[in-house]
């Protein structure tokens, strides 16, 4: 009797056909869409942003007497960076020390202050509800459309009732008041901290001030650096402010002393000392560029926040 045995066939006999791949489509997260256009303005962008940078580190490394004798972009005589780093640093008994000192006070106190409180008020009016709340919002708007300049003035009339003009306080406690700010934390904790996360904290028996500082306060961590920076370099180049209410040239920020530095020259026997002046600006913008720097990963983070819903 004849038996047949049955064979499986060969991967040679055979083969086995893959699915064919359709083409990603141009435009896709795993294929951008290239824009030439939009690179050349970007690159444009780019340009127009460094040259001034360029221009201050060129022209901080000349003397006094080559700034106006040589082309501004590139370098000439004697590297004198150093020379006038040092220079600065002991012009007019070290003035540029406490300037320097001077804006440190403000930003820390008036820009971390403004943090602070953008932190609070916003995650308040984020997470719990009181009378009153819509009409907070539409004073929050309607500040953030009012530009600071236009405030200085009836502050320093305030002020000077009060008899604090001339004084670091007069340029630490409108500092505190940040509108934008608080919007920004207001929008960051309504979608950054989870109400489930804070119902549950409370079931747990979790006061308020512990689930405000031990849960919400690491989740808010972007927006509270995105904050600190804004608010740190609106106090860094606050100048209109500090001009109207300081008169002492002890309590000037970088921003009015440099200025002075810079009018020097026009004044009867004064002397022109731009060589400085560009020194000390190269040396005011670098903790800005510092801090941008550092930070990078949490403001951008901050800024993207709510930009997506899920």
């Amino acid at each position: 009797m004849a038996t047949t045995i049955a064979t499986r066939p060969t991967s040679r006999s055979t083969p086995r056909l893959r699915p064919a791949r359709r083409p990603k489509p141009i435009g896709s997260i795993e294929r951008p869409r290239r824009s030439v256009l939009l690179t050349v303005l970007t690159g444009i962008i780019l340009v127009y942003s460094l040259i001034p940078l360029v221009w201050l580190l060129v022209n901080s490394t000349k003397t006094q007497g080559s700034l106006f004798t040589s082309f501004g972009l590139w370098f000439s005589g004697d590297f004198a960076l150093f020379t006038n780093i040092r220079d600065t640093l002991t012009y007019n008994d070290g003035i540029f020390v406490r300037w320097f000192g001077n804006t440190v006070l403000y930003v820390v106190a008036g820009a971390g202050g403004a943090t602070l409180l953008a932190v609070l008020g916003g995650y308040a009016l984020a997470k719990f509800n009181f009378p009153g709340k819509k009409a907070i919002f539409a004073v929050v708007i309607g500040a953030v459309a009012v530009p600071g300049t236009a405030l200085a003035v009836p502050t320093f009339l305030m002020f000077s009732q009060m008899g604090i003009t001339n004084t670091p306080w007069a340029v630490i406690i409108p500092s505190l008041v940040s509108p934008f700010g608080l919007y920004l934390m207001w929008t960051f904790a309504s979608e950054a901290v989870p109400t489930e996360l804070l119902e549950a904290a409370r079931i747990d028996g979790a006061s308020e001030v512990r689930t405000f500082w031990q849960i919400s306060v690491p989740l808010l961590g972007p927006g509270i650096v995105t904050v600190l920076l804004f608010t740190m370099v609106a106090t860094w180049n606050n100048y209109f402010l500090p001009l109207i209410m300081l008169r002492n040239p002890d309590w000037y920020p970088l921003t009015l002393g440099l200025n002075q530095w810079n009018a020097q020259a026009t004044t009867a026997g004064g002397e022109a000392i731009f060589n400085l002046v560009l020194t000390g600006s190269l040396l005011t913008i670098l903790p800005l560029i510092a801090a941008f720097l550092v930070l990078q990963r949490y403001w951008q983070s901050g800024l993207a926040a709510g930009s997506v819903k899920e």
